[in-house]
């Protein structure tokens, strides 16, 4: 039986991780000690998710924080994993400045725990790291963009296709969150480039879908479904609400997982999202729920952005599709939409009924 480890095995990509895997007839071991409540406090405990995934007869749960450097090696020797998914993170650029030695120690230096262990106890394993778009700091920010009634877009032809690996990650503003993000991204290539490592790291735009915990410093639009339902006000935070967005749901993701440790490759970077035709501004997402649910979204302008925030961002897929051609996005942006209300709907009424 081949085996798994997930770090971060209750959030939304180690959660759906676990899922697809145990479904294939592997053995997952799940790492998640819930830090997610202390990033967010109660809205962002996920022990719902743990509760879900003790139901899988191939799931077994460590509580282990994946700062703890003895812990994980221990962890490490003992499963010599098939796959490893590293999926574990503190994942708010605004949160991130508020608690910087933690984020760090989570994103950085819990990203060198695990790559280190498995340099010295499963070399041969794939490792798959989850980075981040915020990697790129606001350069994309200095691409010259155009006004649309709706949203932002790239001008010229050269982005027609969304942000390439190839755009620099060098002087910009990324965010204490970003830079953290950047520290296990480099660690993670050059574990692949130095150490011969099979690593990929796949930078994430908005990765979604409806195990997501969102709250209002992480899981865009999650959070603003929950709004939505629960008659919240949603704050936008400037650039007239038109900035863009594209969206992956959780089981792409996994499902390019799996094409990876199929054929792995060294030191590898893909930008992951759902690329320009599942992008949509925040305009256009209260639009598209507010047809869903039949209720007006309730907002509020902030003219104020978040700092290092990107303007537009969507991914463009042409490398990943190269190298794994099998791959493909296979949930449109309608369809996350749906599985989302539909998701919060559940458990918004399930809260009520308690």
């Amino acid at each position: 039986m081949k085996t798994l480890l997930v770090t971060g095995s209750c959030g939304l990509i180690g959660s759906e991780v676990t899922t697809y895997f145990a479904k294939l007839g592997w053995r997952v071991t799940g790492v998640d000690n819930n830090l997610r409540a202390v990033f967010f406090g109660p809205e962002g405990d996920t022990r719902w998710s743990l509760a879900r995934l003790r139901e899988l007869p191939t799931y077994q749960h460590r509580d282990l924080d994946i700062r703890d450097r003895q812990g994980v090696l221990d962890l490490m020797k003992e499963l010599r994993p098939s796959l490893i998914v590293h999926a574990a993170a503190q994942p708010s650029h605004d949160r991130a400045a508020q608690i910087p030695f933690l984020d760090f120690e989570v994103n950085a230096l819990g990203t060198l725990h695990l790559l280190e262990a498995a340099r010295q106890y499963c070399a041969e394993t794939p490792f798959v790291h989850m980075s981040t778009n915020k990697l790129y700091g606001d350069r994309p920010n200095s691409i010259p963009l155009t006004e649309l009634e709706t949203r932002w877009d790239y001008a010229g032809p050269e982005f027609a296709h969304g942000i390439p690996e190839t755009l620099s990650i060098d002087q910009s503003k990324h965010s204490v969150f970003g830079a953290s993000k950047v520290a296990g991204d480099v660690m993670a290539q050059e574990y692949g480039r130095y150490f011969g490592l099979p690593t990929c790291c796949l930078r994430g735009g908005c990765l979604t879908g409806p195990n997501h915990s969102g709250v209002e410093l992480h899981g865009f639009l999650s959070y603003l479904v929950r709004c939505n339902l629960e008659e919240r006000e949603y704050k936008v935070f400037g650039y007239k609400g038109k900035q863009v967005r594209d969206n992956v749901h959780s089981e792409d993701v996994a499902n390019f997982m799996h094409e990876f440790f199929l054929n792995p490759r060294p030191g590898e970077v893909y930008n992951l999202g759902g690329g320009k035709s599942n992008a949509c501004s925040i305009l256009e997402a209260f639009r598209m729920v507010e047809e869903l649910t039949g209720k007006a979204q309730r907002w509020s302008y902030v003219e104020q952005n978040r700092s290092g925030d990107h303007i537009c961002y969507y991914s463009d897929l042409r490398k990943m599709k190269a190298h794994y051609p099998a791959w493909d996005i296979t949930r449109p942006l309608g369809n996350i939409f749906m599985e989302i209300v539909e998701s919060w709907s559940r458990r918004l009424f399930a809260a009520q009924c308690q």
